[in-house]
């Protein structure tokens, strides 16, 4: 492994992996060699099939990263920003390092926690963490709570240290939990403070604004409990919170806990509730149809009411089992458990139509439907979300009407189907004259805006060359490039293909021009600057 110099510079960084990449398309061997040692993509393929892959800047920067010991460029960008900030002053080098440990909204920000970042600033820097029990907490150092426990007993149930968390809350929020050479500390940790009296129901809360206009700024109540099971997932220490009392009712927990289905077991077995936790919806959101079955069989609602948008706007798990395109084992697990099969969305359509309208003919054969032919309307909607050009061409035909006289909620699946995937729907829909700048989806967006997200270049050209807009708006406020920005910062979609994305963009009228640092990708940013 490659050792960063004591002051990296991310320039420096960005240059090696430009000329990686730059050595790769000359075929230099060395480039390959070095590819094929550290891209997961190239490991074990010969130099002809690297060279096929063709290979772009954020792969030759992933490759780099990963020569320096780090899993994605990402980690090593957060790495040398908070590693050449840690001159700055000893307590902003402390905040810098706590951004990396616990999530954004421990920390107090948007940023997602990054723990081996954060293990390998404490290894360069090994007193980053001394003189402060509550950083001893972030870390696992058990003789430092030992210590502070002794001196003042009282301090295992109150809250401080530069994030001000109560004790037990800093152990169990603190990311380094998932990396096994700390685990074993912050479970010890975890114990001792609960021996010594910490309230295994502390708990902290944080404001949340939602950046869309007609969501109000909510506060969470963020449990000990919710950072072991719901961020962690780590069911040891979810156990041992539970056995000495830790309210598995937190309004977070179980939600949050889906993606570690023995964490959920837990919690359930603890007396969690179901109903009203969203973890019905949220676990169809996840695709796993054995914690769907866990769920049901403790008490989950099959026909529960949905908390609040988006999910309250399809009216019950089955409905938004289905907008989902879920299985049809997902179906019968809830049709099992008393879903009603006669279900209506708030447009009147039942869920056997709205199955042929996602495409789902298995999903629909399940539900039956009352056994009358769909009107022409439906059938149209259920041939194009199928692919099937022939029947819905036919269908046209004979009702040159459609679609302009679809409803709204009729129009919307065109951004859904985008949003899903289903390229060959969506271009079977905008072919036979579909609005193209339909909104809809989770975030009220269009095709291109979904596309886009998705890192789709292909479907992205398509919707471009058949009108559609790169102006065309979201319901977070911004237009396709805002869309474009995010997606290709933040990796939206493992793979996606954002220089394609904002190529086929600018062909089609966007501008190029400045761009602020950060807000694209590299090879993105750079190519809107050329």
């Amino acid at each position: 492994m490659q050792q960063l110099p004591e002051r990296p510079n991310l320039g420096h960084l960005k240059k090696q992996a430009k000329d990686l990449l730059a050595l790769h398309r000359s075929g230099e061997p060395t480039a390959f060699a070095r590819l094929r040692d550290a891209l997961p993509a190239a490991a074990g393929k010969s130099d002809d099939a690297i060279r096929a892959l063709g290979l772009r800047l954020h792969d030759a920067q992933s490759a780099v990263a990963r020569e320096y010991g780090f899993a994605s460029w990402a980690e090593l960008d957060a790495f040398v920003a908070a590693r050449n900030a840690h001159a700055t002053s000893r307590a902003q080098a402390v905040r810098n390092w706590l951004r990396l440990v616990y999530p954004g909204d421990i920390a107090g920000e948007m940023n997602p926690a990054r723990p081996l970042v954060a293990a390998r600033m404490l290894e360069a820097d090994p007193a980053l963490a001394d003189g402060d029990p509550y950083l001893a907490c972030a870390i696992g150092n058990e003789a430092a709570l030992r210590a502070m426990s002794a001196r003042d007993p009282a301090w295992v149930n109150r809250p401080g240290g530069p994030l001000d968390l109560p004790p037990l809350v800093a152990v169990t929020h603190s990311s380094l939990l998932r990396l096994p050479e700390f685990r074993d500390g912050l479970r010890t940790c975890a114990r001792l403070l609960l021996e010594a009296g910490a309230d295994p129901n502390q708990a902290v809360t944080r404001g949340w604004q939602s950046p869309a206009a007609d969501h109000p700024a909510e506060s969470f109540r963020l449990s000990a409990l919710h950072g072991a099971a719901g961020q962690n997932h780590d069911a040891e220490l979810a156990r041992l919170l539970l056995a000495a009392g830790a309210d598995p009712n937190d309004g977070e927990s179980l939600y949050h806990s889906l993606e570690n289905p023995a964490c959920t077991r837990l919690l359930l077995e603890a007396g969690a509730r179901v109903t009203g936790s969203n973890a019905l919806y949220r676990v169809l959101d996840l695709d796993d149809v054995e914690t769907l079955r866990l769920l049901l069989a403790h008490g989950g609602d099959a026909n529960e009411k949905a908390g609040g948008p988006p999910t309250s706007d399809w009216g019950t798990p089955l409905l938004w089992a289905i907008r989902r395109r879920r299985s049809p084992a997902h179906i019968a697990a809830l049709l099992e458990a008393g879903a009603d099969a006669t279900a209506r969305t708030p447009d009147g359509a039942s869920a056997y139509v709205l199955a042929l309208r996602f495409g789902l003919p298995d999903v629909a054969r399940l539900l039956k439907g009352d056994g009358a032919p769909l009107p022409e309307d439906e059938a149209f909607i259920a041939a194009c979300a199928q692919g099937d050009a022939t029947a819905a061409r036919r269908i046209r035909a004979a009702r040159p009407d459609l679609p302009g006289s679809l409803s709204q909620t009729q129009l919307r699946l065109l951004p859904e189907l985008a949003a899903q995937g289903r390229d060959d729907a969506v271009r079977l829909m905008v072919e036979l004259g579909w609005p193209i700048a339909v909104a809809g989806g989770d975030w009220q967006a269009s095709a291109l805006n979904q596309a886009v997200f998705r890192g789709d270049a292909a479907l992205t050209r398509f919707l471009l060359e058949h009108g559609a807009s790169w102006q065309e708006r979201h319901g977070y406020g911004d237009n396709v490039r805002g869309t474009l920005s995010f997606a290709s910062r933040t990796e939206t979609v493992p793979g996606g293909d954002w220089l394609g994305c904002a190529q086929a963009l600018v062909a089609h009228g966007m501008p190029k021009g400045k761009v602020e640092a950060g807000w694209f990708s590299d090879e993105v940013g750079e190519f809107l600057m050329e």
